[in-house]
């Protein structure tokens, strides 16, 4: 049996996406045997959803299994997969559609990884008890995405003083909103974290433009910003997994 599988991200001009949408795929592959991935983008440039099936088509699997990398079930991901389930009437491929990359332990895990990782480094004189937690979100109109990423704040709850979050754009609270509430807390040390799967534009500006005034205004004593999520080995076996539950 052929398999393949098939990335659908929202899209980005940054290289960086490119690179590490490409290392999650390598990734993906090895682990999970396919015999090819890849991965498309639903807007912003090319390839886009249609390109990226027929590719998949193209390479004589008797299977392809298209995961929405998305970690937030909002508008995007359903028009994802519009788009990708009109393919299934006109082939001879089994299409299968997995979930997003939404609600799941291992994203709790991967972000207090991440906290770790970044506290480890700059060695703070604090317990992790005592440190507070916020985690910056891109933000949606539907109302699962909040959801979801209230799922990974409270999941780190019984771990750090106090763990909120807030959203780049669209909803509220917005950064400079989150960070207010934070400096309410009086917390000895705060931890960022950017809730975004790429290293693109959100990550690499975007953020900063509310984050740093936020944070000048709130004269918080200890304040580190952790890496995004990236191509952590979790988001590798997360996607393996989301494949494997609608392959089998």
């Amino acid at each position: 049996m052929r398999r393949g599988l098939l990335l659908i991200d929202r899209g980005s001009h940054e290289d960086d996406v490119r690179h590490e949408l490409q290392r999650i795929c390598d990734k993906v592959k090895q682990k999970g045997g396919y015999h090819m991935t890849n991965y498309c983008f639903l807007e912003v440039i090319p390839p886009y959803i249609e390109e990226g099936i027929v590719k998949c088509l193209s390479s004589e699997i008797d299977e392809l299994t298209i995961v929405p990398y998305f970690l937030y079930p909002g508008r995007k991901v359903k028009m994802a997969v519009n788009a990708a389930t009109k393919f299934q009437s006109s082939s001879n491929t089994k299409i299968s559609i997995s979930r997003p990359m939404n609600m799941h332990k291992s994203l709790i895990a991967l972000v207090d990884e991440k906290i770790q990782k970044i506290l480890g480094a700059n060695k703070p004189d604090v317990q992790k008890k005592s440190v507070d937690v916020l985690v910056i979100g891109h933000g949606s109109k539907d109302p699962e995405a909040r959801t979801a990423l209230k799922y990974v704040a409270d999941g780190l709850g019984g771990t750090y003083r106090n763990v909120s979050y807030c959203f780049l754009e669209i909803e509220e609270p917005n950064i400079k909103q989150g960070i207010e509430a934070c400096r309410k807390n009086n917390p000895e040390c705060l931890v960022v974290v950017p809730y975004f799967l790429h290293r693109g534009a959100h990550v690499k500006r975007d953020i900063y433009e509310d984050l740093n005034p936020a944070l000048a205004a709130a004269n918080i004593k200890q304040v580190f910003l952790s890496e995004h999520l990236g191509t952590d080995e979790k988001m590798v076996d997360l996607v393996l997994e989301r494949a494997m539950e609608v392959e089998k």
